[in-house]
């Protein structure tokens, strides 16, 4: 799921961005979520912490702290997310473009706010479908998962379809595990016949239980004999 993240002190002015958004995510077939904040407070910090990746569309001077300072914390944890700045703040410019935070565009609230954030939101689209993101439809919904949030696939036996588990959220498709792994990278291996994990979210396997456990303190255990010694190397 493609997750939007709009601050803004002014409510009128994040309905206004929220909308604009909606407006041009009618028009493709992506999953997607805004996420409304109106200040930079704890909840939309830790947003930033979980490194996930995400389009923000941030507002310079707020009430807590600044935008770019916001920025700067983006970048510290994630350096795929985009970065749009809508803020009333125009002569802020040179300031952000000397602090190198790779943002996408800079947007002024009063100078033609909609068409432009319109054509950097269809940008920021383009962008994302060329991160390490696995994409596939289902029943005319296209899904875009970063390969960076999954955890581990597995073929769920009650439904017949293969489950992709993320730290959040659970999608299934009916493409096959076979199907599935021609579009990861070589960080998914498989712990199972049934089950491909992503080795750079495991944090211990034990060998003995036949338990892995992910940083997020999710464990599975599906993992068998044949495939132990190899998954054990790999992340060891």
């Amino acid at each position: 799921m493609l997750e939007f993240v709009v601050c803004d002190d002014d409510k009128l002015v994040v309905e206004k961005v929220s909308n604009v958004i909606t407006k041009q995510m009618m028009k493709n077939k992506f999953e997607y979520k805004i996420l409304k904040f109106y200040d930079y407070d704890n909840n939309f910090m830790n947003l930033i912490y979980d490194a996930a990746f995400r389009i923000y569309l941030l507002d310079i001077e707020m009430p807590s702290r600044s935008g770019i300072d916001i920025a700067r914390l983006i970048r510290k944890y994630n350096l795929e997310s985009i970065i749009i700045f809508v803020t009333g703040h125009y002569e802020l410019g040179y300031s952000i473009i000397e602090e190198e935070l790779n943002f996408l565009t800079f947007i002024n609230k009063f100078n033609d706010c909609e068409n432009k954030l319109g054509r950097a939101i269809n940008k920021s689209l383009l962008l994302a479908n060329k991160k390490s993101r696995i994409k596939f439809e289902d029943k005319g919904v296209l899904y875009t998962i970063s390969l960076d949030d999954i955890l581990y696939i597995v073929r769920n036996i009650e439904t017949r379809k293969i489950d992709i588990i993320t730290s959040k959220v659970t999608y299934s498709t009916n493409l096959s595990l076979t199907q599935i792994k021609t579009l990861l990278d070589d960080r998914f291996v498989a712990s199972h016949r049934s089950c491909i994990v992503n080795t750079s979210r495991i944090v211990s396997i034990d060998k003995r239980q036949n338990i892995i456990t992910f940083d997020n303190q999710n464990e599975i255990n599906f993992l068998s004999n044949n495939y132990k010694k190899g998954l054990c190397e790999y992340v060891n």
